[in-house]
């Protein structure tokens, strides 16, 4: 590239990071939304630095053709993933990049792990901000760090499969390719840092009639299927290319790994007959805006407005009723949660309703006192001479028009960054940024095992929000009985964004997985109803108020899946493990000899 060409358009793009930071800040100060300039604000910034940092990534002349190939990667991978429609573009989303490593490879570059390194982590920037950009909605500077972590931790199994092609040969690195991916997939749910929003099989939301065996392999199942697919196509073009000829057979073996899922899946989804015992429920979506609204406005205005959305559907045949996340705050769990005074209120509303449930996300806190066992996500408040010391949670709870019991969960899966600051013991010193971002260093309470909440009309799954993306977790609340999954969210953090339709999108999963219905209220929106085989059946608007009533059948039949969770990930993890073992033994054996 010409160096006046390129110092140019480093400027170019600087200047419109700059700029679109401004306008950023100017509508936040305007109490607006930011929609996509997140999206454009990170591309800018992040085609800068690449610019500017190529010539250091490798000192092949290569280096052009590998960036165009990792490029052409990323956009595939962004293009296959919901809410885009070209799914089947994952089935060789992954082949630029496996190009560039055995080119790379082949060169016998220096550090050529880290080449490797630079040019997937270029892949995975660019997939992670064309896919979840609308993070930034929330917390712009959580959100950029979020995706620059997430795309490091991605390149991680490149580089595993890069050492052990060059320890062991080819074969065993492609069989790596697989384990490696699917291992960080899997080890990606266990740590504070989770965000396993782009997990390859989640893709597949969008189209629930192709995956109906998700009932037996969950979503890893789904990733699985995409990596092994990249690999035949990648082999196919290698053999082209040492050939110079199609190999036909091998094509057609491509072709048949893609379409035969898909149409067992299509007749399972087709012949797939619900059972179960049919529940009323209605939800409401009272359409706060998070960011600005929601939290300023009485807790009395938004309880009228609950009350009168519910009485446009509600009837004495109504089993639940469900509240989004969060819909009332400042509940006090020392003491009886039914003195509180508006869940009083919200009783006195129920008893029109006798059979009448009540699900809601609600705000809560434990007071401690000084001289108590403080749990380390504790938090410190002091009022003129007093110190108070509490614990706050994302929680949910259950009313019940014929009793006084309170059922409570506490949201046990936390977002990093808002609602957890990870591993804050050892980064104490980012606390101040942490908090001036909306954050909390010290984090909220949680409950270790999950609960569902138990009443004569059933037994519900309380999912809050970011909880509903991790499929063996979810399995949990079936194991303890849940006929149904009940999920609270408040997706309106991302305004109106590809955000909130793949979070709704991810949910049809779980209803495949466990062959649970979901009832699901938003705040903002998109609340629903979607049926055991995952699909929407109803479906609320977006930044509207809303009402909705449906029936679903609460089931009790217990799935495969549910029973053994993420066995493929297992199979990958032990996999990944023997691999590691022999390329480091081989490596060993080399080096001494």
């Amino acid at each position: 590239m010409n160096k006046t060409v390129k110092s140019i358009s480093i400027a170019i793009l600087s200047i419109i990071t700059i700029a679109l930071s401004y306008w950023m800040y100017q509508l936040h100060l305007q109490e607006d939304f930011w929609g996509v300039i997140p999206l454009f604000t990170m591309l800018s910034a992040w085609g800068a630095i690449v610019l500017l940092r190529e010539k250091s990534w490798t000192k092949s002349e290569k280096r052009y053709r590998w960036l165009g190939l990792s490029t052409l990667s990323g956009v595939l991978l962004f293009l296959g993933f919901p809410i885009m429609p070209f799914t089947p573009l994952l089935f060789i989303a992954f082949v630029p990049l496996l190009i560039v490593e055995k080119e790379i490879a082949t060169e016998r570059e220096e550090a050529s792990k880290w080449t490797v390194f630079r040019f997937s982590y270029h892949t995975f920037v660019l997939w992670n901000i064309l896919s979840t950009y609308w993070v930034g909605n929330s917390a712009f500077v959580a959100g950029a760090f979020a995706v620059l972590v997430n795309s490091a931790l991605m390149g991680l199994p490149l580089i595993a499969f890069h050492q052990v092609r060059k320890r062991l040969n080819e074969k065993m690195a492609l069989l790596g390719f697989l384990a490696f991916w699917m291992t960080f997939e899997k080890l990606h749910q266990y740590w504070e840092l989770s965000w396993t929003w782009l997990t390859l099989g989640n893709a597949f939301a969008q189209y629930p009639s192709w995956v109906q065996w998700y009932e037996y392999t969950g979503v890893f199942g789904g990733s699985l299927w995409i990596l092994l697919a990249n690999v035949l196509a990648f082999k196919i073009w290698e053999n082209y290319q040492s050939t110079q000829k199609w190999d036909i057979f091998s094509f057609v073996r491509w072709v048949s790994l893609l379409l035969l899922p898909i149409l067992v899946s299509l007749i399972w989804y087709y012949n797939y007959e619900e059972t179960g015992t049919p529940k009323e429920i209605v939800i409401t979506q009272s359409n706060y805006d998070p960011h600005y609204e929601k939290f300023t406005i009485p807790a009395t205005q938004q309880l009228a407005k609950y009350f009168e959305l519910a009485r446009k559907e509600l009837s004495e045949n109504t089993d639940y009723l469900l509240l989004p996340e969060t819909a009332f705050g400042n509940i006090r769990t020392n003491d009886f949660l039914g003195d509180n005074r508006i869940l009083r209120q919200f009783k006195s509303f129920m008893k029109d309703y006798p059979n009448l449930k009540t699900v809601m996300g609600v705000s809560a806190h434990r007071v401690y006192d000084a001289d108590e066992a403080h749990p380390p996500t504790i938090r410190k408040l002091q009022r003129k001479n007093s110190i108070f010391f509490y614990e706050t949670y994302n929680a949910a709870i259950q009313l019940e028009s014929s009793s006084d019991s309170v059922q409570l969960y506490k949201k046990s899966i936390l977002v990093p960054g808002a609602e957890s600051f990870p591993y804050h013991k050892y980064m104490w010193f980012f606390k101040p940024l942490v908090d001036h971002l909306g954050g909390t260093a010290s984090g909220n309470g949680k409950q270790k095992e999950r609960s569902t909440f138990h009443s004569d009309n059933g037994v519900v799954a309380p999912v809050i929000c970011y909880e509903a993306i991790y499929g063996e977790y979810t399995t949990g609340y079936i194991k303890k009985g849940a006929q149904a999954i009940f999920i609270g969210t408040n997706d309106g953090w991302w305004d109106d964004t590809a955000g909130r339709k793949q979070h709704l999108a991810f949910a049809r999963l779980r209803a495949i997985e466990t062959r649970r219905p979901i009832a699901r209220a938003a705040n903002t929106g998109i609340s629903a109803f979607i049926n055991q085989r995952g699909d929407v059946t109803q479906a609320g608007p977006i930044e509207e108020e809303a009402t909705l009533k449906g029936a679903i059948l609460f089931n009790d039949q217990i799935t495969f899946y549910t029973i053994w969770g993420d066995l493929i990930a297992r199979i990958a993890i032990f996999v990944s493990i023997l691999l590691l073992l022999n390329a480091f033994v081989k490596g060993r054996l080399k080096s001494t000899t």
